[in-house]
C-alpha cells in the first residue's frame, strides 16, 4: 500500500500563481480596460479626464501620458501599457493615446483567436509579420517635407494641438513651435538634429491662450537681488558665472583672535574690499548684466547695483547652459578667468512682473541655439493644457523634419494600412494569416474611435471610409466636425511619419509581450515579526 505523497510548497506563503487561459486572459482584460479608459480622448472631439491625487491636486487633461501616469495604474499588465505610452512621449511626445488605444485593441482581437485555439506564439508571430508590413506600407505613401515649408509643418502643429483645450488659439501656438523648433535646431552633415531641451516652457495663468509669446532668448524665474539695480539693460553685455560673489569659508574650522575694536574694523574692511574687488573684475570686463548660479553676499550686492549691473543669483544650471546657448557666452567656473570674450549679448534685458511675480527677460538675442516660450492661459489648468499641447505640437514637427516624412492624420492611414494588410495576409498559408487579418482589424479602432468620440454612427462612417479608400481616395479621412469624409491632406490633418510607426510599433511588442505570458506568480506580503518581550 503507497503512502500518499507530501506534498511540495516551492512559493513562500501568501504567494498567488494563475497559471494558463486564466493568466491570459486576466492580462488581457486589464489592459483593455486601461486602453477604454483613455480612448474617449482622441481626437479634436475627444472628452477630458479630471484626476484627483492623494493630495486633492487637480489635473484636467486629454494628454494620455499624463492620464497614465497620474492614474497610479497597479496591475502588471496595465504597467506595461503605460511604459508604451512613456516611450511614445519620449520618442515622439505625441501619439501616446493612439498608441495604447492600438495595443489595447490588438490584445482584445487576439482573445478571439485564442478562443479558436491558435497558439500564442503564432498570433505573435503573425503580429511580427504584420508589423514588418506596416512599416513598408507605411513608407510607400508617406510625403516628404521641406524644412523651409513651413504652411505644412504649421497645420502638422495645429493637429496636435487640435482637441486639447488650447484649440481657441492653436494657429498662434502652432506658428510659435514652428519658429521655435526651426530656430534651435541644427543641420549637421544633412542629419536635422534638435533638442527640446533647448525650448523652454514657462507657463503663467493669466490673460488668454492667445497671449502666449515667443522669446527670441531665455524667460529665468528670478528677480533682480537689490531694488537699486536697474530693471531694463539695452544692448547687455551678459556674464555668466558659477562661482560664489560672498567669502569663502575655510575648509577647515578655524578661530580668529581679536584683541581691540580696530582689528574688528580691519577684518570688516578686509571682506568689504574683497566683495569690492569681485564686483571690480565684473565690470571691468564690460558687463552690464550678471547671471550666478550661486550665492551674490549683500555687499556685493550694493556694489553691482552702485555700478548699474543687474544681477540675479543662484540660477538654475539648466537655466545657465540655456542663457549661454542664447547668448553666446560662455559659463565661467572661476571669477579670475572672467573676460570680455566669455561674455554673451542681448539687446535687453528686462524684469517684468507676470502674474504676480518677477521674471527676467533676456531677448533680442543674435541667433539664439536656445528659445523660450510664454504660455499664458485663464487658470493654471488651462495654462497646464495648453503648456501640454504645445509640447505635442513641438514633438510632431521635430519629429516630422527628423524624417523628412508626414502622413494623413483623420484615420486615413490606419484605413489604408488595414487595407494593405488583408491584402498581404491573402499570400499566407499558414495560422499566421488570422493574426495579419486581426492586426488589419485592430487598426480600425482609430478611425472607429474618432467617429464615436465625434458622435458619429462608426458603422456608417467606416463603411464609407473604406469606400473611398478602395475607390483609390488614399488619403480619405474623417472630418469630424462636419460628419463627412474628405482629403484629410488638403485639409491640413497631417502627422509626421515617426508618430505612426513608433505607436504601431510599441503597440504590436507589448501586445505579444503580454500574450507570451502564460503564469503570473505574485509574492506574498512579508509579514512583520513580532520582537521576543524583554526578559
Amino acid at each position: 500500500m503507497s503512502k500518499e505523497m507530501q506534498p511540495i510548497f516551492i512559493l513562500p506563503e501568501g504567494s498567488q500563481r494563475v497559471t494558463g487561459r486564466s493568466a491570459q486572459r486576466n492580462n488581457i482584460l486589464a489592459a483593455k480596460a486601461l486602453a477604454e479608459a483613455v480612448r474617449t480622448t482622441l481626437g479634436p472631439k475627444g472628452m477630458d479626464k479630471m484626476l484627483v491625487d492623494s493630495m486633492g491636486e487637480i489635473t484636467i487633461t486629454n494628454d494620455g501620458v499624463t492620464i497614465l501616469e497620474e492614474m497610479q495604474v497597479n496591475h502588471p499588465a496595465a504597467k506595461m501599457l503605460v511604459e508604451v505610452s512613456r516611450t511614445q512621449e519620449e520618442e515622439i511626445g505625441d501619439g501616446t493615446t493612439t498608441a495604447v488605444v492600438i495595443a489595447g485593441e490588438l490584445l482584445k482581437q487576439s482573445e478571439n483567436l485564442l478562443d479558436q485555439d491558435i497558439h500564442p506564439t503564432v498570433i505573435a508571430r503573425g503580429y511580427r509579420m504584420a508589423t514588418v508590413k506596416a512599416h513598408e506600407l507605411l513608407a510607400e505613401f508617406a510625403d516628404d517635407i521641406a524644412r523651409d515649408d513651413t504652411d505644412t509643418l504649421i497645420k502638422i502643429g495645429m493637429t496636435a494641438i487640435n482637441g486639447k483645450g488650447a484649440e481657441s488659439a492653436q494657429e498662434k501656438l502652432s506658428t510659435i513651435a514652428v519658429r521655435a523648433v526651426l530656430r534651435v535646431a541644427e543641420q549637421k552633415d544633412g542629419v536635422f538634429e534638435f533638442d527640446d531641451d533647448h525650448v523652454k516652457i514657462e507657463k503663467k495663468a493669466g490673460g488668454g491662450v492667445e497671449d502666449s509669446e515667443l522669446i527670441e532668448g531665455i524667460i529665468i524665474e528670478k528677480e533682480a537681488v537689490h531694488p537699486s539695480m536697474p530693471r531694463i539693460v539695452k544692448n547687455a553685455k551678459v556674464a555668466l558665472v558659477d562661482a560664489a560673489f560672498e567669502i569663502r569659508n575655510t575648509e577647515i574650522d578655524a578661530k580668529i583672535s581679536i584683541t581691540d575694536p580696530s582689528q574688528m574694523q580691519a577684518f570688516i574692511d578686509q571682506e568689504e574690499k574683497m566683495l569690492r574687488a569681485m564686483v571690480s573684475k565684473v565690470k571691468a570686463t564690460g558687463a552690464s548684466v550678471l547671471f550666478c548660479q550661486k550665492g551674490i553676499d549683500d555687499i556685493a550686492q550694493h556694489f553691482l547695483a552702485k555700478e548699474g549691473i543687474l544681477a540675479c543669483r543662484r540660477v538654475k544650471k539648466s537655466d545657465m547652459e540655456s542663457l549661454a546657448l542664447a547668448t553666446s557666452g560662455r559659463v565661467v567656473s572661476n571669477l579670475e578667468d572672467l573676460s570680455a570674450e566669455d561674455l554673451g549679448a542681448a539687446g535687453q534685458v528686462t524684469e517684468r512682473r507676470i502674474a504676480g511675480e518677477e521674471m527676467i527677460f533676456v531677448t533680442e538675442c543674435t541667433n539664439p541655439k536656445s528659445v523660450s516660450i510664454l504660455v499664458r492661459g485663464g487658470t493654471d489648468h488651462i495654462a497646464d493644457e495648453a503648456k501640454r499641447a504645445l509640447t505635442d505640437a513641438i514633438g510632431d514637427i521635430a519629429a516630422a523634419l527628423k524624417l523628412g516624412k508626414v502622413v494623413t492624420g483623420a484615420g486615413a492611414t490606419e484605413i489604408e494600412l488595414a487595407r494593405g494588410l488583408r491584402v498581404y495576409a491573402e499570400t499566407l498559408s499558414g495560422r499566421e494569416q488570422l493574426a495579419v487579418q486581426a492586426f488589419a482589424q485592430s487598426l480600425e479602432i482609430i478611425p472607429r474611435t474618432l467617429a464615436e468620440n465625434a458622435g458619429l454612427d462608426p458603422i456608417d462612417v467606416l463603411t464609407e471610409l473604406k469606400a473611398a479608400h478602395d475607390a483609390g481616395s488614399k488619403k480619405a479621412g474623417i472630418d469630424v466636425h462636419a460628419g463627412k469624409i474628405v482629403n484629410s491632406f488638403d485639409a491640413g490633418v497631417i502627422e509626421p511619419l515617426r508618430i505612426k510607426t513608433q505607436a504601431i510599433t510599441a503597440a504590436s511588442e507589448v501586445a505579444q509581450m503580454i500574450l507570451r505570458i502564460d503564469d503570473v506568480i505574485a509574492s506574498g506580503q512579508e509579514t512583520e515579526h513580532n520582537m521576543p518581550p524583554e526578559s
